[in-house]
């Protein structure tokens, strides 16, 4: 196919870009260290965004517009190395990566040696564009402005041209110096250290799915309608559906077979850009866990979402955030652990999160907000869905998107039963909301 004149343009310009940086490499940010160390045969720390239009895709238009694009975001167009005290990002040049017909288990391990080294993969189906990434290069903000930007870029192409704006960056232009930076280390810098939370919370058991199976529950409803209730109970919508899935957990736990209860708790991520001032593509992001103790007695969903209210507007805050970071960043400062051999911080981090920090939730949950795009884009979406992806344990995780008026909910685990998404998705119909439920599940 003849390529454009805007197209023979971009691809000068980002051939031009990319030769700039071929001998820059990257240090891991603060969050992006853990990730690789957690790496195994059948784990990897991926997740997944979609956008659905309202058009078949063509995946010849969508690999050149995944060539284009991709020279612009550097920390993506990027291979892991293990040095020896820390990895890091190199630049890929290998061929790739390559549009592929999207699969039924989605996220599935990324070995760092396959895909030619690339650590993402850029999927097709009907109308939907998926992209998955490795959480090693960024987390779900500087992924969605590669899957925002290589739309438009596909959409351009069609001749559908898109401005740059919110999520879309111009591919022509060299990236800002502080889309590459590691902004934990700017703002770390809190004059004490809080501790972490810490004590055993109640974990989901369930039948093991076989080997690279990822079930997915997804639930599709109106924004205005969850908005609606969540105010008739005092909450935000993020507070209301941290409240709804504590509530699923606590059912879950009563209906389970138990010899003692055990206090249910969410890993949830917060953005740090609503509160420090970063353009960062990569990982800026620190996680508060909204809990309920069964052991002090029988909530009702009232006081379960009067708590969930009340610890979000304690902890997330300025202040305490800042405080989280700088914990995070004391371990990376300390001079003995800076020259400590990495296979020791691997053994390490990994028992640690092993024994520790995975044991400190019993699901996550994420909140991706409400997106924006760029008016040109909007007669041509329809959607957008964001997946945590598999868990580290036998548990499920929750993610949140919203786009003009459709949120949906998905959940992804990595076991048979799906009491949790039951529990959760009937407590929303009791509260009067409309709820349409898609699956890549087998009728059970």
């Amino acid at each position: 196919m003849k390529k454009t004149r805007h197209e023979n343009t971009l691809n000068q310009r980002t051939k031009h870009n990319s030769r700039n940086r071929k001998d820059v490499w990257y240090k891991l940010d603060l969050s992006a260290i853990v990730y690789p160390t957690l790496q195994r045969r059948d784990f990897s720390s991926v997740y997944r965004l979609s956008v659905v239009l309202k058009d078949t895709v063509d995946p010849d238009i969508l690999q050149r517009a995944l060539d284009m694009t991709l020279p612009r975001f550097p920390t993506y167009k990027a291979a892991i190395r293990k040095g020896l005290f820390w990895r890091y990002l190199e630049p890929n040049n290998r061929p790739g990566p390559y549009v592929r017909e999207d699969i039924k288990n989605p996220c599935m391990p990324m070995p760092f040696k396959s895909n030619n080294r690339y650590l993402i993969r850029v999927y097709y189906y009907q109308n939907r564009i998926s992209l998955e990434a490795h959480h090693c290069l960024g987390d779900g903000t500087g992924g969605m402005c590669l899957l925002q930007t290589l739309t438009a870029s596909y959409l351009t192409l069609l001749g559908h041209p898109v401005k740059p704006g919110g999520f879309v960056l111009d591919i022509a232009e060299e990236p800002d110096p502080e889309e590459l930076e590691d902004a934990y280390m700017r703002y770390a810098h809190a004059k004490v250290c809080p501790p972490r939370p810490a004590g055993k919370t109640y974990r989901i058991r369930g039948t093991k799915e076989p080997f690279y199976t990822l079930n997915i529950v997804d639930g599709v409803m109106s924004v205005k309608e969850v908005m609606a209730v969540a105010k008739k109970y005092n909450a935000s919508l993020t507070e209301y559906l941290n409240a709804v899935l504590l509530y699923a957990l606590l059912q879950k736990q009563m209906n389970d077979l138990h010899i003692r209860l055990r206090p249910v708790r969410i890993a949830m991520p917060v953005n740090l850009r609503r509160f420090f001032p970063s353009k960062t593509l990569r990982n800026f992001i620190t996680m508060v866990y909204p809990f309920i103790d069964p052991r002090l007695g029988d909530y009702t969903f009232e006081e379960i979402i009067a708590q969930v209210h009340n610890y979000m507007r304690y902890y997330i805050s300025e202040k305490f955030l800042r405080g989280d970071i700088t914990t995070n960043a004391s371990t990376q400062r300390n001079l003995f652990v800076r020259v400590v051999p990495l296979f020791i911080k691997d053994f390490v981090v990994r028992t640690f999160y092993t024994k520790v920090q995975d044991r400190n939730s019993s699901a996550g949950l994420t909140n991706m907000g409400a997106l924006q795009v760029p008016e040109d884009m909007k007669p041509y979406i329809g959607r957008f869905d964001i997946y945590m992806g598999q868990p580290f344990s036998s548990r499920t995780n929750c993610a949140v998107i919203s786009y003009e008026d459709i949120l949906t909910v998905n959940f992804a685990s990595s076991i048979a039963e799906a009491d949790v998404e039951r529990y959760f998705f009937r407590k929303l119909v009791q509260d009067g909301i409309h709820v349409r439920i898609e699956s890549n599940r087998d009728a059970r």
